[in-house]
């Protein structure tokens, strides 16, 4: 059973999710799931019922590192959901 802190930073994973879906960075769940080879069943159970016991730390490493997500924000609700880093490289582009 998750605590209810760690439902919050679950929540938070998939609102990370959903952005960078709408900012077009991945077409969808399904994307991510391959490519981090997450059992999708899984986290659509997860999404349903945040207390559940099958939420993987790593996962939220994958949206830093590899999309930019900010470690702050997923972990805390602090700041802004992206990386001060990538909304600088975004805006000198």
């Amino acid at each position: 059973m998750q605590t209810p802190d760690s439902q919050k930073i679950i929540s938070r994973f998939f609102q990370a999710l959903y952005h960078l879906k709408e900012e077009k960075k991945i077409r969808g769940k399904q994307t991510f799931t391959r490519k981090f080879e997450i059992n999708r069943w899984n986290m659509n159970t997860l999404e349903k019922d945040m207390s559940r016991d099958i939420f993987q730390p790593a996962w939220l490493t994958y949206l830093v590192t590899e999309y930019h997500v900010s470690a702050e924000w997923l972990l805390t609700g602090q700041g802004s959901i992206m990386s001060r880093e990538y909304k600088t490289k975004e805006g000198a582009k």
